[in-house]
């Protein structure tokens, strides 16, 4: 008998190209990070029984922390917290409590910074613009300034201060600030430790209090590396309707743009954009011209010998 002869089997067909191209890995879907929290609850819970008072008017105990969303003996506790600092007053006659004194304070000081802001703008706009600097309007907080208001002249400049940063009095022109402070804010920041910004930052309390009396008889300030090395700043005091200081209005560039004599060819314009916001603010100030005779041609300080008016 013949074997059955031997079909030759068909080669496996071959897989097509779109089968046989491995797939590319769909990306995994890392979650993001959560932003990190930084609040603090004790805080939050404070805010919230406040609002809540804010909402209801005088109130009880047991109603305020209701409608805060917190248990009595909590509210209880962050009330008399409260209660100690002004923000919140116990009626025990009328056994309610509601909102201290202290936030109209607050609000008052709010609505003024607002309203500083808003009538310095065009005077730092003017000046930067003449001159081609970026200029800054420090407000004092209790012994910090806060910058409350700037103008860049270039966006090429690099801004020092933010709006709402904020710094102790003792360094740069924060410390003209210092200078038309109560004598209680001078003594109390200088009983601190002071801390150094920069190696010329000046720390020195006996110097600090010398340099106080200068600036005040002087009228202006002019620094360099105090806070940022390699920044010079020029500045001058702006006083209100009643004659206080309430602001310090300055440039503030590298120093390589403000080689000597640069600052003080620059005083004139900074004190007279100053004494225009005075005015504009229902004060006075004293005329630029008579203020910058006044200045010695050199004053000893960060950098003796190039001409610097600094204290």
């Amino acid at each position: 008998m013949r074997a059955p002869s031997k079909t030759p089997s068909k080669p496996a067909p071959r897989p097509s190209r779109a089968r046989a191209a491995a797939k590319p890995a769909a990306p995994s879907k890392k979650a993001a990070d959560p932003a990190p929290d930084y609040s603090i609850a004790a805080v939050g819970r404070a805010l919230d029984l406040l609002e809540a008072l804010a909402r209801t008017g005088p109130a009880p105990l047991a109603s305020v922390a209701e409608a805060a969303g917190c248990t009595r003996t909590a509210a209880f506790r962050l009330l008399r917290t409260l209660q100690a600092r002004g923000f919140a007053i116990q009626d025990e006659a009328r056994g309610v409590w509601r909102l201290g004194a202290r936030w109209t304070a607050l609000g008052r000081a709010a609505q003024d910074q607002g309203a500083l802001a808003a009538a310095a703008q065009p005077f730092l706009a003017e000046l930067g613009q003449a001159v081609g600097e970026n200029t800054y309007l420090l407000t004092r907080d209790g012994m910090q300034a806060e910058t409350t208001a700037l103008f860049q002249a270039d966006p090429a400049l690099r801004v020092y201060a933010d709006i709402g940063d904020r710094r102790l009095l003792h360094a740069g022109a924060a410390r003209l600030l210092l200078a038309y402070a109560p004598e209680a804010v001078q003594t109390q920041l200088l009983a601190q430790r002071l801390p150094r910004f920069t190696p010329a930052t000046r720390t020195d309390p006996a110097w600090i209090a010398a340099d106080l009396h200068r600036l005040r008889a002087r009228g202006y300030l002019i620094t360099a590396d105090e806070v940022h090395p390699g920044a010079v700043s020029v500045s001058a005091p702006v006083r209100d309707a009643a004659g206080q200081v309430v602001a310090v209005l300055c440039i503030t560039a590298p120093s390589m743009r403000m080689r000597p004599p640069r600052p003080r060819s620059l005083l004139p314009q900074v004190l007279e954009s100053a004494a225009k916001l005075s005015r504009a603010l229902g004060g006075t100030a004293e005329d630029a011209a008579s203020t910058t005779a006044k200045a010695p041609a050199t004053v000893g300080g960060t950098r003796q010998g190039q001409g610097l008016l600094l204290a």
